[in-house]
């Protein structure tokens, strides 16, 4: 049974999800603090983190930093605004989908159903792929360039694992999103962008020549098998 943690100060809420999530099958607990939250994960045993972005002690695009430097668990963030730029934000920094209040309790019980599926076929992925100096290990939740471990959020992580496992294949953005932001329904295809942006500076960071992901001009991005092709 999966045990999900609801970080939310709003006791009407955490109660509406408790029940909700609850008769999806799940194990709950409640936390109302970002820091008692950090204490609580760091003992282990969460599944699925439901995170409110307004809380009242740390935001929890900080609360995500901070478990983001220790743990993959999956995260869900909550939070009354809309605006696009807190979307992207809270995903870049590792979060894996994104509701906005009001929402309907059946839909966060969906969209945690279909996190934790996809974390589940992670886990469960072959032996490592080396393609063009890159190091895919789906199953320990790494990439390594030419040895070196990249540090990367999770969609960074899951785009460059997407390239790497289809070389030469040129994806188009929608197909992208299909494959990688699966969970995040209401993210821009302009974030495809801005995270190939960002692993292409993770990489030259590595080798400064480095440029494996190729951009096929109107039609979308494909990895080459040798770099310099690129």
């Amino acid at each position: 049974m999966p045990t999900i943690l609801i970080v939310e100060d709003e006791a009407a809420i955490a109660d509406t999800l408790l029940y909700a999530l609850q008769a999806e099958g799940f194990a709950t607990e409640w936390i109302s603090l970002g820091r008692d939250a950090l204490a609580r994960l760091d003992a282990g045993g969460i599944d699925c983190v439901v995170l409110d972005i307004g809380l009242p002690d740390l935001r929890g695009f900080d609360v995500c930093r901070e478990l983001r430097k220790t743990s993959d668990v999956p995260v869900l963030f909550l939070t009354a605004r809309s605006d696009e730029i807190d979307r992207i934000v809270g995903l870049e920094i590792g979060a894996d989908d994104y509701v906005t209040k009001p929402f309907s309790p059946r839909e966060v019980a969906t969209r945690i159903k279909t996190i934790l599926r996809r974390t589940a076929r992670q886990a469960t992925s072959p032996t490592p792929a080396t393609i063009a100096g890159l190091t895919l290990d789906r199953a320990a939740g790494r990439i390594a360039c030419h040895g070196q471990a990249l540090t990367l959020t999770r969609y960074e992580f899951l785009l460059l694992a997407e390239l790497i496992e289809h070389p030469e294949r040129i994806f188009n953005r929608a197909q992208l999103m299909d494959r990688v932001w699966q969970d995040a329904l209401d993210t821009d295809e302009r974030t495809v962008d801005t995270h190939i942006k960002t692993l292409r500076t993770k990489l030259r960071a590595v080798l400064p020549d480095l440029d494996p992901i190729v951009t096929h001009r109107g039609l979308g991005y494909s990895l080459c098998r040798i770099p310099s092709c690129a």
